[in-house]
């Protein structure tokens, strides 16, 4: 399997269907967000045209309002991996969500802890009412090892972390832990200078605009996908339902997505760390990733691994 990881709007998806036109790769998602139907614009999910070309693995795979979890994830990501590698293919791992990334790269065991929704809408309401904070020391306490590999902000994956201690009684650290993958790996790394990285992100939000973030936004509420829903909190669309809620105005609410996007590229590089040695790092801080020199970089990289 070859991966290609780093953060947001740094091009990855665009290297993955160029290199597609040189190796016989099918290519399997590691982003959180596009495993939702109906939310294409604000996930940057690939087109229909570029799917039809290149087949993609775990996009599309849920509703806005079903379950999803790291567990599910994992299980559908092996079952199109083994599927991609019977063709004799290359499964070509794509995306910049390092849980998903690295439960696979190595080796996870994930708990198949079914969710006990009584409890999470107990723990969702103590979150709400207690803030995060309160609920994240809880986590510290019972598994400090899970508490520092999750955001303080981020509730559902604290939420998860408790109901899944709360229901087998066992640490969620316990019960995930690495293995061999079973097949080897090349991992490639992208990453370009912040002030630049941030004037991609910038770009491409306000294209989400101009493609329609905001009607696509308006149809998922209309479809009765309500704002507390998960798949719903997602940077953009959070914001873009503040903005319909008469909250903000949108240039607030272009702002704050622009804030939150470069907030979670700083968070993605806690995953991806440049100092890894497993991740083959390219900077494109100069170039484009349509430039043969990326590319280049990309195939040399990739033929002397499958070689």
């Amino acid at each position: 399997m070859i991966a290609i990881v780093g953060p947001t709007a740094i091009g990855k998806s665009d290297l993955a269907l160029r290199l597609a036109q040189h190796f016989p790769l099918e290519i399997i998602s590691a982003d959180s967000r596009q495993v939702y139907r109906h939310m294409d614009i604000g996930t940057s999910k690939p087109t229909p045209a570029e799917r039809a070309a290149v087949p993609h693995h775990v996009i599309d795979v849920v509703d806005p309002d079903e379950d999803f979890s790291l567990a599910v994830y994992h299980r559908l990501a092996i079952e199109a991996l083994e599927a991609v590698q019977r063709k004799g293919k290359l499964p070509f791992l794509v995306g910049g969500s390092g849980l998903y990334v690295w439960s696979l790269v190595e080796g996870w065991t994930v708990p198949q802890v079914p969710p006990d929704r009584e409890l999470r809408r107990q723990l969702e309401a103590r979150a709400e009412q207690e803030s995060s904070q309160h609920l994240y020391r809880e986590l510290e306490e019972v598994d400090p090892i899970a508490a520092a590999k999750i955001s303080p902000r981020n509730i559902r994956r604290i939420v998860r972390a408790l109901e899944i201690y709360r229901t087998t009684g066992r640490r969620p650290s316990e019960l995930q832990r690495k293995g061999a993958p079973g097949f080897s790996t090349l991992v490639i790394g992208l990453t370009c200078e912040r002030s630049e990285l941030y004037r991609r992100i910038d770009l491409r939000v306000d294209n989400m605009i101009k493609k329609g973030l905001i009607e696509e936004v308006e149809e998922l509420l209309n479809k009765g996908y309500g704002p507390s829903l998960p798949s719903m909190s997602g940077i953009g669309y959070a914001q873009i339902v503040q903005f319909l809620r008469g909250e903000m105005t949108l240039p607030e609410a272009i702002a704050r997505m622009k804030y939150e996007t470069h907030r979670l590229v700083r968070h993605q590089y806690a995953w991806f760390r440049l100092s890894d040695s497993r991740i083959h790092w390219l900077d494109v801080s100069e170039t484009d990733i349509k430039t043969a020199s990326t590319l280049d970089r990309a195939k040399d990289l990739m033929e002397g691994f499958v070689s």
